[in-house]
């Protein structure tokens, strides 16, 4: 399986890592043989029809980007021009999440389906955009497009709720679904800090971005909370949909007062078949959706089995490639359907 990858950051090196780390395995265990044939980052490609080694390209990043391979970069090369001029089967879509239009990514996306090829994305943006779209180009185009990365990273959120309750009626969904504002909403229920003290923690610790809008003005809650009523209730939203909520508002006082009440205020994005929504929450320390730390979960309301919660790591490149790796091999089995 020939495969273009589209962004070379944590998770683009993550699973170029692990697929040659376990490629014996997956060639024995699922038929599987990915190989990369080009990389591109914000400095060009590097391209090579007969497969990139990982040692070259980490050496090529180091010179600021995979484009200073002597032999293989190409400077200054597009991500649309290697979609469109290298043969392959799978686009991987890795770039980072842009709001509120989703580019390039979008673009990136539309494009490699349009030409027939299969496409994984861990890109939140073009989906909270335009799921509904793509999702029905890729269907017009015959291609798989996949994306369980892109909600709870390598926690399967969305496969368990599409496969293990495909007997069931979900009738709703309940979400801790960003790793950034869990840990900050955890540190000042802890320590009796406040918001922006505990952000500064968030930062140090690798938690946070320099720039965590996204993360505290609940948009990439909204973004996941749209992937999963799209794909999960089959619900055709888009972002602008949410009613949206962050947590800049929250006071040290608000978190005391749930506190004294044996709760404790978190994120949360709800959904069911009339309402999507996302705003800081207080929920009872015994509720199994109440994590801590950077933990994500999920509480799926189900006509027969009653409420059952998922949780897990919701980001990390480890993690996140975990669920590319997954994607990819559920195009192989797809595709011999």
């Amino acid at each position: 399986m020939r495969l273009i990858i589209l962004g070379f950051g944590t998770v683009g090196r993550s699973f170029f890592t692990i697929a040659k780390e376990k490629a014996e395995w997956l060639r024995i265990r699922h038929g599987l043989t990915p190989q990369v044939v080009a990389v591109v980052d914000r400095g060009g490609a590097m391209i090579s029809e007969t497969g990139i080694e990982l040692n070259e390209a980490l050496a090529a990043k180091s010179g600021g980007s995979v484009a200073c391979h002597k032999t293989l970069g190409n400077k200054g090369m597009s991500a649309l021009e290697v979609i469109n001029g290298v043969e392959a089967d799978v686009v991987l879509e890795l770039t980072s999440t842009k709001l509120p239009d989703g580019e390039p990514a979008l673009t990136h996306i539309e494009s490699a389906i349009k030409k027939g090829l299969n496409v994984v994305t861990t890109n939140k943006g073009p989906l909270a955009v335009a799921m509904p779209a793509l999702l029905e180009l890729a269907q017009y185009e015959e291609v798989q497009l996949r994306f369980s990365g892109t909600v709870g990273g390598g926690t399967p959120f969305l496969d368990f709720a599409k496969r293990c309750l495909i007997g069931d009626r979900i009738e709703s969904m309940r979400g801790i679904l960003n790793g950034t504002t869990n840990y900050i909403l955890t540190r000042m229920f802890d320590n009796g800090i406040t918001i922006e003290e505990a952000l500064r923690e968030a930062q140090k610790a690798g938690y946070a971005e320099a720039d965590p809008s996204y993360d505290i003005s609940g948009l990439d809650t909204a973004s996941k909370l749209v992937i999963m009523c799209n794909w999960v209730m089959e619900r055709r939203v888009a972002i602008g949909d949410v009613h949206v909520e962050g947590i800049s508002d929250v006071s040290i006082q608000d978190v005391e007062r749930a506190k004294r009440n044996r709760k404790a205020v978190k994120l949360v994005g709800y959904v069911n078949d009339s309402e999507i929504s996302v705003h800081p929450h207080s929920i009872s320390l015994d509720e199994p959706l109440c994590v801590t730390g950077t933990l994500n979960a999920v509480t799926f309301r189900t006509e027969l089995a009653g409420d059952i919660t998922v949780t897990g790591r919701g980001a990390g490149g480890k993690e996140t490639a975990s669920a590319v790796l997954r994607d990819l091999i559920d195009i192989k089995r797809t595709l011999l359907k």
